[in-house]
């Protein structure tokens, strides 16, 4: 785990099963008035949010702080009103009519040469970030250095599980939020919260349980994740 990284927390809604969406990927709008509160608050307490852009696709629009007192929490502290707004693509095909870019955020993209020669004569996003690795990927250990050298100290990951998984391969997380909804969905295909190959067991990120509420139908289960140099000191210990 790098030194100098923003502080990282998985915000995500889930069906009891363990779904994030549905097997057509269609917008996961299951979650309660609640849930989106809660989530509200946890952006508010970002200095910047990161999804991926199959989230955008999905959606059309990123969720924007809304509440007075949120509001006023952060204009204490000097902060903007809402947190940078990042979007993660490889490619950065995403439709310019969409919604996303008539909200009042600034608008960061996180992409590759490719990528951002698609948007470069476009006034879409505030700025285009290349961070790229040898093989022509994003370069995810490169992005979070930069964050925090931008003075983003706490970074909110809201979708999807493509994009958690890769920060969690690099142990780059340290909280994870998870609300468990009353349905559910089934489906071989439909996504979960973590994407990609998976984990052995063996391997598997550990997570310790921080708190736990249940509010009408809904449970919100809040954990911190133990990096691994957490357990090798146990180990070493033990």
């Amino acid at each position: 785990m790098i030194e100098k990284r923003p502080h990282t927390t998985v915000i995500l809604a889930m069906s009891a099963d363990g779904k994030i969406a549905d097997f057509n990927r269609s917008p996961a709008r299951f979650g309660s008035l609640n849930d989106k509160l809660h989530l509200e608050k946890q952006i508010a307490a970002a200095d910047a949010v990161l999804f991926g852009a199959d989230t955008l696709r999905a959606y059309g629009t990123t969720m924007i702080i809304s509440e007075s007192i949120l509001l006023q929490q952060r204009k204490k502290v000097n902060n903007h009103p809402q947190p940078v707004h990042i979007v993660i693509s490889h490619s950065a095909n995403l439709n310019p009519d969409i919604k996303f870019f008539q909200q009042p955020v600034r608008r960061w993209l996180l992409t590759t040469s490719l990528g951002a020669s698609v948007w470069e004569k476009s006034s879409g996003f505030e700025q285009i970030l290349v961070f790229e690795t040898a093989r022509g990927e994003i370069d995810i250990l490169a992005v979070v250095k930069y964050l925090a050298g931008v003075e983003i100290s706490r970074l909110a990951i809201l979708g999807g599980g493509q994009l958690v998984a890769s920060f969690l391969e690099l142990d780059l997380i340290d909280e994870i939020w998870l609300t468990i909804c009353p349905l559910i969905l089934g489906g071989n295909t439909a996504p979960s919260p973590v994407g990609r190959t998976g984990f052995l067991s063996a391997l598997a990120p550990q997570l310790q349980l921080l708190e736990v509420s249940t509010v009408e139908q809904e449970v919100f289960l809040h954990y911190g994740v133990i990096h691994k140099s957490e357990l090798n000191l146990k180990s070493q210990i033990f």
